[in-house]
């Protein structure tokens, strides 16, 4: 039997071991105003703590400009995928980004990190539409505590694998893993998908009506998991889904994918499990009880390296093309 599970999609989504939290975030932003926040009535919003979804739209833990304001992380990594709109990066090692429209960022928070997302509204004149992915990878119990270090994989990098030459097509996004001769990106030097016996795959794939698409297998013993987000059905190795639903299936057999009668969105997670105790609470991830403690009590003390921003949310200029200027001081830029 190539499907284990069918379960609802929720927010966050269901995650398997070596992966622990996957949320989507599908915003219809309107035109932005002077400060690239919402160009909109912020009254009646639970402002610092809105999540829910009002107009289309969410402000998270902004007040002025949508988004994740400064918070900690330690202990696994972030992998953002910016399928529309713009993140802008600030973090405790002085590094930042503006990245979006395919970009993705994957930073290792290893002992620690303080990092900002903040969603710019750009444009004054035009709706703001912004997508994302923020999927949390686990570290090995040995790479818990190694430096912070953050990549950025820009679309140009991403390999992107078109299937069904002789009918509808699926294209595919590439950013862990190889598929179809096609290898990404690496990610950063510690992560559990360096490893070469890791198999972790992260994919997203874009289904045209009634496409078809067979799947390779993965190694036995990996993890193996379908998140079908947009479109009316898919078929997926006989098992029939018509709402958005997290699909476990078996790693090691061809997956063999038919779409329905409209576009169709998944994104797929795969990795041979850490198996490792994990201990989560808020934005540390670590193996006991006690490394927990001693997270919080280490950013209490050291706040993880300080803040060298002048706000706890700070945005890029509105004019400020995708770029990434990292801690070392090398800086990439992206011409739009």
């Amino acid at each position: 039997m190539t499907v284990l599970d069918v379960l609802p999609l929720g927010f966050p989504w269901v995650t398997f071991d070596p992966f622990l939290f996957c949320v989507h975030h599908d915003d219809a932003y309107p035109a932005g105003n002077d400060a690239m926040g919402p160009a909109a009535s912020l009254a009646g919003r639970d402002l610092g703590m809105d999540f829910e979804v009002r107009d289309g739209w969410r402000m998270y833990h902004g007040d002025v400009v949508p988004g994740f304001p400064r918070h900690p992380h330690r202990g696994f990594e972030t992998v953002t995928l910016a399928r529309n709109g713009y993140i802008d990066h600030s973090d405790s090692l002085g590094a930042a980004a503006r990245f979006g429209h395919g970009d993705a960022q994957w930073m290792t928070a290893g002992s620690g990190v303080v990092h900002s997302e903040m969603f710019p509204l750009v444009k004054t004149d035009a709706p703001n539409p912004t997508e994302l992915f923020q999927i949390w990878l686990n570290l090995a119990p040995e790479d818990k505590l190694v430096d912070p270090h953050f990549t950025m994989l820009w679309d140009r990098d991403i390999p992107k694998v078109t299937l069904g030459e002789d009918g509808p097509k699926t294209r595919i996004a590439v950013v862990a893993g190889q598929l179809a001769g096609q290898l990404a990106p690496p990610p950063p030097p510690k992560s559990w998908a360096a490893r070469a016996d890791s198999d972790v795959a992260i994919w997203t794939l874009r289904m045209e009506p009634n496409a078809h698409v067979t799947l390779p297998p993965a190694r036995p013993g990996s993890h193996r998991t379908l998140y079908f987000f947009l479109g009316a059905e898919v078929d997926v190795a006989g098992t029939v889904v018509r709402e958005p639903r997290a699909i476990r299936v078996r790693a090691d057999v061809e997956l063999p994918i038919q779409n329905g009668d409209a576009p169709g969105e998944l994104l797929l997670l795969q990795g041979r499990p850490i198996g490792a105790p994990v201990a989560h609470y808020g934005p540390f991830v670590m193996n006991t009880r006690a490394e927990l403690q001693q997270a919080f009590a280490d950013y209490q003390r050291t706040g993880f390296g300080g803040w060298p921003w002048d706000r706890d949310d700070p945005v890029h200029p509105r004019d400020q093309t995708r770029f990434a200027r990292h801690a070392d001081g090398h800086e990439d830029r992206i011409e739009e």
